[in-house]
C-alpha cells in the first residue's frame, strides 16, 4: 500500500513517528519543529506543518523562532537537558535563512548534541535558475550555500529526488541517535522538491523505535585499564559531559567512594558529582579550581570519563605534569577514548563505571592522599565564600552576583551560560548540586547562545526554574528569543549583566599586552581617533522590556537578591538588569591557557606578556 504526499508532507509525517528508547524508557525523538518561513520553505515544509496541525495526520508542533541561529541553539539546549534522547527539527528558507544556521550546526557538532537541520535549497530542476538568493558557482551547478554545512555536520545530504528521501531520513535518524557520532544532521531540501508529490510506502510512516544501547567494555581493554588503575598512587578522575548524558552520576559516586579517587569535572561534566561530596574537587584546567589543578599536576594516572580533553580541561596540555602520567579514557567514542595515548576503554559511561567498580574491588587510594585533597578543598571553599560576599564598591563584583544566584537557586533549578568571563568564573566557583543544574555551553562558547539555549532548556524541563546569565556583549548579539518565550508563555529568568563591553576579552587582552584595545562600548575620541571616548548611552534594560519581558533594574547585591525572589514568584519571563565592575578581583585558578602573544612588538606591555608566555610554554607537553 502507498500513500501520496509531497516530499515535505512525507518528511513531517515520518519525523512525528520516530522514538528513542533507553533503559526501557521511550520518548519522541523529534519533539517539535522550530522554523522561520520564506520563499524556500513556506509552500513546502510550512504547508506540511500547517496541514499536519489542521488534519491531525502528524503530531509535530511548530514553534515560530525569531532568529535561525537561535532556533538551533534552542534545539541544542533542549537536547542537552534531555540527555540527547530528544531534539528538535529546524526549518529555514533558502539563502541567508539557511546559512544563519551554520553557526548553530557547528555548536551542536562540537558539543556532540543531536539536532536536525532542514535548510531550503535551489531548484533541483534548475528550471528558474538562478533563483533569488541562489549562489552561482561557475565550477558546478550542484553547489549551493548549503554546502557550507558539510564540515560542521555529522551527516549531510541533499534530497534532489523524492526517491532519495527514505534512505536519507533513516541515515539521519541513525546519526541523531548514535551517542558516539551524533551532532548536527543536515538535510538540504530544494524548494521545488519539497512540493513534489510521490507515492510512498505506508511502512515509511509506521512508528519506529531507535534503541540506544549501553555498550559494555571489551574484556581485554577492561583488564588493561584495571592494571593501570591498580598501580596508581595519586589518581584523579576527570568527569566530562558523557557522565551526565549517560545518566551515570550514581555510578560515578559509587566508583569514587569504592576507590577513594578524587573527582574533578569539566564544563560539560560539572554537577556529575555534587560539589559538597568529600571526593569532589571542582573544575580542572584553565578555569578550574586550584584544588583540582594541584591534584592534576601530581596525578600519576588520570581517568577521563566522557571527556574530549579540550584545551581548557588540559590547561593547553600543562595541567598534568607527573613525568610518568598515564591516561585511562572511558568514552563511548573511540576517537576520544584514544586521546593522550591513553588506555582506551570504549563503552557507555555508566556501564563502564559499573564494570570498573567491580573489577577494582580491593583497590583504594591512601588515606593521606584523600585527606590532603579534602584539606585543600576546605581551604578553597573559604576563598569561594569570600568571593561570593566580597562587598565590592561602588559596583558589585561579578563573583558576588554568581554567589547570590548560586545560594538562591534550588537544587533542581538550572543556570544557563555560554560566553564571556562568566563561564570561567562559573567553572571555578559554582557549587552544582544536581547533574542538570549547570548548563554552560563551552564547547563552542558561542555568544548569543544563552537566551535561546535557556528557552530550549525550559521547553525540556518545564518543571524547573531556568536562570539565564547573559553579558552585554552576548545580549546585543542575540536577544530575539525573548519574544519567542513571551509568545509561547515560556517563563525564563534572565540576568542581564552590563560591564560596558567585552569584559572577558578585555581581561584577556590586558594579560596578553594588548591593553584592552577594542573591547569597550565607547565613542570614538575625535582627538585620538580611537574607540576610547565616552561611554555609549545604550539602555539594555529598555531594550529587553521592549521585547515583551518584565524588567527589574537593580544596582546592589541586596536589590539583586530581592529581584530574584520577585522573578521566581512571577509566571512571566523576567529580565533582571544590573551593572558590574569588570575590574573586580577574581580568585586564581593557578592554571594557564595557551593564547599566542606577538613574538616581536614595539609595545612594552606586549613584550612583558611575551616573556610570560614563553615561560609558561615550557610546561606544555605531549602525552605519548
Amino acid at each position: 500500500m502507498t500513500v501520496r504526499l509531497t516530499v515535505a508532507q512525507a518528511l513531517v509525517r515520518f519525523l512525528a513517528a520516530q522514538y528513542t528508547e533507553r533503559d526501557g524508557q521511550r520518548q519522541r525523538l523529534i519533539a517539535g519543529c522550530f522554523g522561520i518561513f520564506g520563499h524556500g520553505n513556506v509552500a513546502g515544509v510550512g504547508q506540511a506543518l500547517l496541514q499536519a496541525a489542521e488534519t491531525g495526520e502528524a503530531d509535530l508542533k511548530y514553534y515560530l523562532a525569531r532568529n535561525e541561529q537561535a532556533m538551533v541553539h534552542a534545539s541544542v539546549g533542549f537536547a542537552r537537558m534531555r540527555n540527547r534522547l530528544q531534539t528538535f527539527a529546524c526549518t529555514a528558507s533558502i539563502g541567508p535563512g539557511s546559512t544563519n544556521m551554520v553557526t548553530g550546526a557547528a555548536l551542536a557538532t562540537i558539543n556532540r548534541i543531536p539536532v536536525l537541520l532542514l535548510p531550503s535549497d535551489f531548484f533541483a530542476t534548475r528550471a528558474a535558475s538562478p533563483v533569488l538568493q541562489e549562489l552561482e558557482d561557475p565550477r558546478s551547478y550542484d553547489v549551493s550555500v548549503n554546502d557550507a554545512f558539510r564540515p560542521v555536520s555529522r551527516f549531510w545530504d541533499r534530497i534532489s529526488r523524492p526517491e532519495q528521501l527514505p534512505s536519507a531520513l533513516l541515515a539521519a535518524m541513525r546519526v541523531l541517535t548514535d551517542p558516539a557520532e551524533t551532532g548536527a544532521v543536515t538535510l538540504a531540501l530544494p524548494q521545488d522538491v519539497q512540493a513534489e508529490a510521490h507515492d510512498w510506502p505506508e511502512e515509511l510512516f509506521t512508528e519506529r523505535i531507535w534503541y540506544l544501547p549501553r555498550p559494555l567494555p571489551e574484556p581485554g581493554a577492561l583488564g588493561r585499564a584495571v592494571e593501570v588503575l591498580r598501580g596508581a598512587r595519586y589518581p584523579l578522575i576527570v568527569a566530562g559531559g558523557g557522565v551526565i548524558y549517560s545518566a551515570a552520576s550514581q555510578a560515578l559516586r559509587e566508583f569514587a567512594e569504592a576507590t577513594g579517587i578524587p573527582v574533578s569535572d569539566t564544563q560539560a561534566g560539572k554537577g556529575a558529582l555534587a560539589w559538597d561530596h568529600p571526593l569532589a574537587v571542582g573544575g580542572v584546567g584553565s578555569t578550574g579550581s586550584p584544588v583540582a589543578n594541584a591534584l592534576a599536576r601530581e596525578a600519576d594516572v588520570v581517568l577521563g570519563i566522557g571527556t574530549r580533553y579540550s584545551d581548557f580541561t588540559t590547561a593547553s596540555r600543562t595541567a598534568f605534569q607527573h613525568p610518568d602520567v598515564r591516561f585511562v579514557n572511558l568514552n563511548i567514542a573511540a576517537f576520544d577514548a584514544a586521546k593522550h595515548a591513553g588506555v582506551s576503554l570504549v563503552a557507555d559511561a555508566r556501564a563502564g563505571l559499573e564494570a570498573l567498580t567491580e573489577a577494582l574491588v580491593g583497590y583504594r587510594t591512601d588515606e593521606a592522599y584523600r585527606v590532603r585533597a579534602q584539606e585543600l578543598n576546605a581551604s578553597w571553599q573559604r576563598v569561594v565564600d569570600e568571593a561570593y560576599h566580597l562587598g565590592h564598591q561602588p559596583l558589585p563584583a561579578q563573583t558576588e552576583i554568581l554567589g547570590t544566584l548560586n545560594e538562591f537557586m534550588d537544587e533542581r533549578d538550572v543556570v544557563v551560560q555560554a560566553a564571556g568571563s562568566m563561564p570561567g568564573d562559573l567553572q571555578m566557583l559554582w557549587r552544582a548540586r544536581d547533574p542538570k543544574q549547570y548548563h554552560v555551553e563551552y564547547g563552542y562558547s558561542c555568544m548569543g547562545y544563552e537566551i535561546a539555549g535557556g528557552l530550549g532548556a525550559k521547553l525540556a524541563a518545564p518543571e524547573r526554574e531556568v536562570f539565564v546569565l547573559v553579558g552585554d556583549g552576548s545580549y546585543l548579539m542575540m536577544a530575539q528569543e525573548i519574544v519567542t518565550a513571551v509568545a509561547e508563555d515560556i517563563k525564563l529568568n534572565i540576568i542581564l549583566v552590563d560591564n560596558r563591553g567585552f569584559g572577558s576579552i578585555g581581561s584577556l587582552s590586558s594579560s596578553l599586552g594588548s591593553q584592552r584595545f577594542g573591547t569597550s562600548y565607547r565613542y570614538r575620541d575625535p582627538d585620538t581617533g580611537r574607540l576610547d571616548g565616552g561611554v555609549l548611552p545604550v539602555d539594555l534594560a529598555a531594550n529587553a522590556a521592549s521585547l515583551g519581558a518584565d524588567m527589574i533594574r537593580t544596582r546592589t547585591v541586596k536589590e539583586f537578591a530581592a529581584a530574584l525572589e520577585q522573578a521566581r514568584a512571577s509566571d512571566r519571563t523576567t529580565v533582571i538588569y544590573l551593572e558590574t565592575d569588570p575590574l573586580a578581583p577574581v580568585p586564581s585558578s593557578e592554571s594557564w591557557w595557551d593564547v599566542p602573544v606577538s613574538e616581536i612588538s614595539a609595545l612594552e606591555s606586549t613584550q612583558q606578556a611575551r616573556s610570560a608566555y614563553v615561560a609558561a610554554k615550557r610546561n606544555q607537553r605531549l602525552y605519548l
